[in-house]
């Protein structure tokens, strides 16, 4: 007796549907996974290190002006008050009226006496991030007199913004009802950075990420959460700042501080496969000012400090 055999069909349709489906699932995931290793391959990490008022942030505007847009017209009105800011309070004028009592010296014009009381009585009284006319030309007259022009000559004895005498030079334009602050007023701004700012551009398809990091002693402890997956560093020292002590520590000169805070940054063992770019920050300050102040007041031990291209050798040598 022959055996019955039944034949039944396979269902050859849908196994091979379910093949097709995990083929197409796996190549989309491999070519996700391709997509995201390009991006990967052409993001690159920066984190600006360095002392306070080093000129991270000034970097980080430089970049939004050169490879990206710059400011818009909107962005740039948003920055009037911190311009007027910056041209009156404690980092500038009220800093150097402040100053020449603490230092001793005199208003060339007995009338200065009396623009110095109104400026402290409308400043005080008018919206904060404003510049009325009367104020204005008051602090016109009190920046013309020699006696606040050698105040500010020495400005190494106290706190004053580097970009005091930009603004107070500019008065008559900001002054002006409808001004709007330029790139460049925006680009000399100083707010001081507590926390994270993220900032990205593109340059030559590659994609930058920069992190500027505030640089004050108590903003330091929150650098460790940047360093994963940094690409370079970028440290920024103020060559200008080699006869100035820190905000927060009038005992400690700014040079010295940004020496040891790269030496630590140099030899951190997180950092050991990491590329570091020294920034030698406000050169053009730095020649300014070496014709009057010498680099010994920093490092006596050095003699070649009198001439800019010997201050500034100096300067490679002991980073």
């Amino acid at each position: 007796m022959r055996d019955s055999f039944h034949r039944f069909p396979r269902k050859m349709g849908c196994v091979n549907s379910t093949d097709q489906h995990a083929k197409l699932r796996s190549k989309h995931i491999d070519e996700q996974l391709k997509a995201d290793g390009e991006r990967a391959a052409r993001e690159v990490k920066l984190l600006l290190l360095g002392a306070g008022e080093s000129g991270k942030s000034t970097i980080v505007k430089q970049m939004k002006i050169i490879h990206e847009t710059g400011y818009s017209d909107e962005e740039r009105k948003q920055y009037r008050p911190v311009v007027f800011s910056n041209t009156i309070q404690e980092s500038s004028m009220v800093a150097l009226l402040r100053a020449m009592g603490t230092l001793k010296i005199d208003f060339n014009s007995p009338s200065r006496v009396e623009d110095a009381q109104q400026f402290f009585s409308i400043s005080q009284t008018c919206d904060e991030g404003e510049l009325p006319p009367d104020l204005a030309s008051v602090m016109k007259r009190l920046w013309a007199d020699p006696g606040i022009q050698e105040c500010f000559l020495r400005s190494r004895e106290f706190q004053l913004n580097d970009s005091a005498p930009y603004y107070l030079n500019s008065l008559e334009r900001i002054a002006q009802p409808n001004y709007i602050p330029t790139q460049d007023d925006v680009l000399r701004t100083r707010v001081k950075t507590t926390g994270i700012v993220e900032t990205h551009f593109t340059y030559k398809d590659l994609h930058f990420k920069m992190f500027d990091v505030g640089g004050q002693r108590s903003e330091r402890k929150k650098w460790i959460h940047c360093f994963e997956g940094v690409t370079a560093i970028i440290f920024c020292v103020a060559m200008s700042e080699y006869d100035m002590v820190l905000a927060e520590d009038d005992e400690m000169n700014r040079m010295i501080e940004s020496m040891k805070l790269f030496d630590s940054i140099c030899n951190n063992k997180w950092f050991t496969e990491t590329s570091i770019i020294l920034f030698l920050n406000k050169k053009d300050l730095f020649e300014e000012k070496i014709k009057r102040s010498p680099l010994t007041r920093c490092f006596p031990e050095y003699t070649d400090c009198y001439s800019f291209d010997g201050s500034q050798k100096t300067c490679n040598v002991v980073f």
